[in-house]
């Protein structure tokens, strides 16, 4: 693949995962019974709002780093892409084991697809080398 193509890609994807974090993690501080209804995820009591609300900010704050490095550069987005594939392979995989465990709802699978299809997505794009001279 060019390496402009590859470029292109990889800011549509970044402002994509961005935007979405971003818009997640806003909802769930700010609002977390209506995310959490939006995803289609049962709501928790009242006293586990507040945790939501926790991981909201880290959701969010994962956006804001994609929104970052697009303005930052191209170096910088690269090492978004490297360090968010951690973050996003846990979350990813908790969200399956927890669902197969039967500790989340069924809906929770959105979570794990996303997530783990935005690793399969970065990690091609970093193989083909996606900011690698930058």
């Amino acid at each position: 693949m060019k390496t402009e193509t590859t470029d292109r890609w990889a800011r549509w994807l970044a402002l994509g995962a961005g935007a979405m974090d971003f818009s997640t993690g806003l909802g769930l501080v700010l609002l977390p019974a209506f995310a959490l209804g939006l995803m289609q995820v049962p709501v928790p009591g009242a006293e586990a709002l507040a945790y939501v609300r926790f991981t909201g900010v880290f959701v969010g704050a994962v956006g804001a780093s994609y929104l970052w490095a697009l303005r930052a550069g191209t170096a910088t987005l690269r090492t978004v892409f490297q360090v968010t594939l951690i973050f996003r392979g846990g979350a990813g995989t908790f969200t399956g084991v927890g669902v197969a465990a039967g500790m989340f709802h069924p809906m929770w699978l959105a979570v794990t697809f996303t997530d783990l299809g935005l690793v399969a997505a970065q990690s091609w794009l970093l193989r083909k080398g996606f900011g690698r001279d930058a």
